[in-house]
């Protein structure tokens, strides 16, 4: 450790620590995890760890510091929760206090590939496992040491709050964010994912309110024509199945700004769920889980190190983090063109919404502000099936503004560039809800979006939905004819507009809510 590190870690009120360990390699750090019992060996190089009681995020024990910087601009709700400037100086003291007694793991990075707007992480964390996660995560920074940091996050999954009560928290575990110190705490959790998702809620509220940029919960990808398309959605509705297409170059797996100059990632790899992973449906997931990736929540086959991705025991939200260099169509760029197509995924669990629809720009507004889907099992805890869901943006969970001012900077992106199109996906359920239809098969929608990539579908017969004023397709190659209207699979008509009447009237509920609150705070 340089004497620029020592400093640095003091400075942060982290004194004399056990040993710390700074800028070390994959190899290095799969090293550690084996030698410290953090993690088993997969027969293919890749570390398995198990999280503990936490296998996904926890968005109850999320808070942000009520501040002069955020009182005024923050959306507060129930996924925005607040927390007093005095009671994050606590648990500052509590973490730096636990910190100094451990051996640590210490890595420089960098979030945002694009020069002018990136920013300089120290993620400081007890464990080999938690170091690997943030090098594999956020963009590496080929060994140069930062002596000054734009964010710094603290890892402290073995901490308990103990009068967390007395703190205004809902338990003894927390995540909490400070935009006025520029400092993350990771307390109480073993999930890496909240590593990842608090740096997403940072930029989500820094970027559009400081650059203009919109800021996205969406994967992203390029044609060999430089055609770039990105792909919305919440965990488990195929953004890292269907922008991992080995016919495209993959910009990014799951965090993307936008800005007049272009569309560029915020991250350095990819953190794919894992349950039912087969290499004929998926081979780049595949094939990028090898020495340096870092599976969690995964069984082996019983007498071997062979994981298994259909044993869900430990939970459906079993994942895997690999940087995207693992990525055979990976395409190293720090900005692409802007959208030429922007699919929103939905997986709809009432099995009404057609396969595929084109939208117009304010069509493109409301779903965009409804973020329809269905909430997939273990993706949070206390999820055991899916669950019709609206999630504001895509990602209402990590979006400290209110969803309007993304709404309105999606407008504008959308005006700025006419020849953008988009469209609606419904990756979910066909022929009845969940429970009754069936999960439209992945060749079906891989058909579909090809076609829109190509511009094919556009030039196919199109119709307009009765009930959702949706235009979609009625013929696509490899696709049967009678799923693309999602009415026809039901065998009855009544029950199909009554089921579709009542996603309508969620919708506009949904929608209305934040119209209104949002008129009455601009």
């Amino acid at each position: 450790m340089t004497l620029s590190k020592i400093k640095q870690l003091a400075a942060l009120g982290i004194h004399q620590p056990k040993e710390v360990f700074c800028q070390l390699d994959r190899n290095a750090l799969i090293g550690h995890a084996i030698q410290k019992g953090e993690a088993s060996l997969a027969e293919n190089g890749a570390l398995n760890i198990l999280t503990g009681k936490f296998t996904g995020r926890s968005p109850k024990d999320r808070y942000l510091v009520k501040d002069e910087i955020t009182e005024n601009r923050v959306f507060w709700n129930e996924v925005n929760q607040a927390i007093t400037p005095d009671a994050f100086k606590k648990l500052y003291d509590l973490t730096t206090e636990y910190l100094s007694a451990k051996e640590l793991f210490v890595r420089d990075c960098q979030v945002v590939s694009s020069d002018d707007l990136s920013k300089h992480l120290l993620v400081v964390s007890t464990k080999a496992t938690q170091d690997l996660f943030a090098s594999n995560m956020f963009i590496e920074t080929n060994g140069i040491e930062y002596t000054e940091v734009d964010w710094t996050v603290l890892v402290a999954s073995d901490l308990q709050v103990p009068n967390f009560q007395e703190l205004g928290l809902n338990a003894p575990n927390c995540v909490v964010i400070d935009f006025s110190r520029c400092v993350v705490l990771v307390i109480g959790t073993g999930y890496t994912g909240e590593i990842k998702k608090s740096i997403f809620s940072i930029l989500n509220f820094i970027l559009p309110v400081q650059d203009g940029v919109l800021s996205m919960h969406c994967s992203a990808n390029v044609g060999k024509d430089g055609d770039t398309a990105l792909f919305f959605g919440l965990s488990g509705t195929g953004k890292t199945t269907l922008s991992a297409d080995v016919n495209r170059n993959l910009v990014g797996d799951d965090e993307h700004g936008w800005s007049d100059n272009g569309v560029f990632n915020f991250e350095g790899g990819c953190y794919a769920k894992c349950l039912g992973l087969n290499p004929q449906q998926e081979p780049e997931i595949c094939g990028a889980i090898k020495s340096g990736s870092l599976l969690e929540n995964i069984k082996f086959h019983e007498g071997t190190a062979v994981p298994n991705f259909e044993d869900a025991s430990i939970t459906e939200n079993m994942r895997v983090s690999y940087p995207l260099s693992y990525i055979s169509s990976y395409k190293d760029v720090k900005l692409v063109d802007a959208p030429n197509n922007i699919f929103f995924l939905s997986a709809d669990a009432f099995g009404v919404l057609p396969p595929i629809s084109k939208l117009t720009i304010e069509q493109a507004m409301y779903y965009f502000i409804n973020g329809y889907t269905a909430k997939v099992a273990g993706t949070e805890m206390g999820v055991s099936k899916p669950t019709a869901t609206f999630s504001a943006c895509f990602g209402q969970a990590f979006m400290p503004l209110h969803p309007m001012e993304y709404a309105e900077l999606l407008r504008d992106r959308l005006k700025k560039n006419p020849d953008t199109k988009v469209w609606l996906v419904n990756t979910g359920w066909i022929g009845g809800p969940y429970g009754v239809g069936r999960r439209i098969k992945l060749a079906y929608t891989r058909s579909l979006i090809q076609a829109a990539l190509s511009g094919e579908l556009e030039e196919y017969p199109m119709e307009v939905h009765p009930i959702f004023n949706l235009k979609y397709p009625t013929f696509c190659q490899e696709v049967p004819e009678q799923i693309l209207g999602a009415k026809q699979l039901w065998g009855n008509d009544d029950a199909y507009d009554e089921q579709a009447m009542a996603l309508k009237s969620l919708f506009e509920n949904n929608f209305k809510k934040y119209q209104d609150t949002y008129f009455t705070t601009v």
